[in-house]
Order: structure tokens, then C-alpha cells, then sequence
């Protein structure tokens, strides 16, 4: 059986898995890897117990080495070293004058590279800035520009919860979450409540989704009119979890139904 773990490429990329390759590689240590132009660096943030449900299909790319104290020492320089570059960019974006906001910078294991992230609102020829930037640093740049999500992703945060953001800690990416889940879910549609600190929807709102369909099943809406032995009314509140339905007859009595029995 292969040994798999859960990696995050640099300080901002992707995670994705790796074989281990027969090496004792351990959750928060570097690893070098085999990226896709050249080796890099990643961190381990997980091992799967159960392998059979986390592993991918098809073949994984192997880890080329756990990194060694000189691998370290190189990661920390290089984060260093991004502390002054993102101060540079920021200011020749202003010079340039281009409506984008950087949000972070970092080099490559290699240090050959050196990509910096940004939003905006609108696309950008930044060109110019990259032949300026490329000048000055004298390595390769590269400018990505990437979503609301993605920043607070980079920048990380804590949610309503008070836990540390789930795109930031756990998830490998984003999945559509719409207005409905949180109307199925008999939540508050009030946008303070139900957003992130990205101004989007809450990732979690998808969570519990797929529980509360399978409970609602068979169960009226709220709003909906129903006739009952004791008369007509009105479906006023629906409890999905305990299968419970709140009536209000047209006289003013509340009926609850139990749709367990």
C-alpha cells in the first residue's frame, strides 16, 4: 500500500496529495517536490488514515526528499527576502498607476521565480509592471490575479464561528454554495450573517446541505396552506432535523405535526 500525504505547494498554492515515497515525512515539516517547472517546496498538513477514501485516482507525483536543514534555512530566507519584494511591487503598481490590489509575493524554492497574487475588479495589462518588476529583481515574475475567496484564503482570518476560516485551514477548494442552502436551512438571510470575511457566501452553508434535502423530504414548505381534521391553515415554521411542522389553523391555533410517526 502506497503512502499518501496531504500537501500545501508553497505558502499560497493548492493542496493536493503525493506519494511519500517511502519516506517518514511528518504534518507541519517541508518536503521538496517535483513541481510543475521544476522542484519546489510544500508543507505537510495531513496524513490520511483511511487511504482508500482519500486517495485520488490515477498515478501521484512523488516527493522528491524530505527537506533538510539547508532546505529549510532556504525556505525561511526566501520568505524573508518576499517581505521587501511585496514592498517594491506595491509601489510600482502605484507608480504604473494599474487598479489592482497585491495581496501577497513569494519566491520559488529555487528562488529563480517570483510570483506575486492581486485582485481587481477588472483585467489588467500589467506588462509594463512585470518588465519593470523583472528588472529590479532580476528572476522571472509572475502575476496572478485571483478572486475575493482565494484572498482571504491567502490572508487567513476567523469566521462568525470563531474558528480559523475553513478555506484557509482545511479545504483544497471551492465549491458553489448558493442562497438556497441557507433558505433550506431555515438560517437568516441577512448578508452579515451568512457571508465570509470575503463578502461571499459561507463555505459552510454547504455543509450540513445534502442532510437537510434527505430530512425535508415529505415535509410541506413554510408558507404553504394545508388542510388538517381541525381545518385549513397555514405551514408557519418547519424543523427539518426533528421532522416537525408548525400550523397556523385560520382561527389563530398552532397545530404541531410530527412527521416522525
Amino acid at each position: 500500500m502506497r503512502g499518501i500525504i496531504e500537501v500545501r505547494i508553497r505558502e499560497s498554492g493548492n493542496i493536493v496529495f503525493y506519494d511519500s515515497n517511502g519516506l517518514q515525512a511528518k504534518v507541519g515539516g517541508y518536503v521538496i517536490i517535483d513541481a510543475e517547472r521544476g522542484q519546489d517546496y510544500a508543507q505537510v498538513i495531513g496524513i490520511p488514515e483511511k487511504i482508500s477514501e482519500a486517495e485520488p485516482k490515477g498515478p501521484l507525483k512523488k516527493i522528491i526528499r524530505v527537506a533538510t536543514q539547508e532546505d529549510v534555512n532556504q525556505i525561511n530566507d526566501n520568505k524573508k527576502r518576499t517581505k521587501d519584494t511585496f514592498q517594491i511591487c506595491a509601489k510600482k503598481i502605484q507608480e504604473h498607476k494599474l487598479e489592482m490590489k497585491l495581496i501577497d509575493a513569494e519566491y520559488s524554492f529555487d528562488g529563480t521565480k517570483l510570483i506575486f497574487y492581486f485582485t481587481s475588479e477588472d483585467r489588467v495589462d500589467f506588462r509594463e509592471l512585470v518588465k519593470d518588476l523583472a528588472h529590479v529583481f532580476k528572476v522571472r515574475i509572475e502575476l496572478k490575479q485571483i478572486g475575493v475567496r482565494d484572498e482571504a484564503r491567502m490572508l487567513g482570518g476567523f469566521g462568525h464561528c470563531g474558528r480559523a476560516l475553513c478555506c484557509a485551514s482545511f479545504l483544497k477548494g471551492f465549491d458553489a454554495v448558493t442562497i438556497r442552502m441557507a433558505k433550506e436551512q431555515n438560517l437568516s438571510l441577512n448578508p452579515t450573517k451568512i457571508s465570509g470575511v470575503c463578502g461571499r457566501l459561507m463555505c459552510c452553508l454547504s455543509y450540513e446541505y445534502e442532510s437537510y434535502k434527505k430530512y425535508l423530504k415529505g415535509l410541506p414548505k413554510e408558507g404553504e396552506k394545508i388542510t388538517l381534521p381541525e381545518g385549513k391553515g397555514k405551514v408557519v415554521s418547519v424543523n427539518a432535523l426533528k421532522r416537525k411542522v408548525m400550523v397556523e389553523l385560520e382561527e389563530g391555533k398552532h397545530i404541531e405535526l410530527d412527521y416522525n410517526k
